[in-house]
């Protein structure tokens, strides 16, 4: 597991993903008509394991943990994909 998450693409992923909770954590603050869908985005882009928020409790809080097992989950199988795809290539 430690050497999926040591690659640079399930980094750059992790990192679009904490910029887009924060993002929607900014754009949520705001008086803006699109405020409402902010938090939205985030869970579309950690998708499919982030759609437990639907069977989490109603809490803001629960927002967050779903995004982020959704984001650790994804880069995972983006780094051992990737982790994949270089062996197989020196074979």
């Amino acid at each position: 597991m430690r050497d999926a998450f040591r690659g640079i693409l399930a980094h750059i992923y992790l990192a679009v993903c904490a910029a887009l909770v924060i993002w929607a954590v900014v754009a949520s603050s705001g008086d803006q008509p699109d405020a409402s869908i902010a938090g939205v985005v985030p869970l579309f882009a950690t998708a499919p394991v982030s759609l437990i928020v639907l069977a989490l409790p109603d809490h803001i809080s629960m927002l967050f943990v779903a995004v982020g097992l959704g984001a650790l989950v994804n880069a995972l199988v983006i780094g051992w994909c990737a982790r994949v795809l270089r062996l197989g290539r020196g074979r």
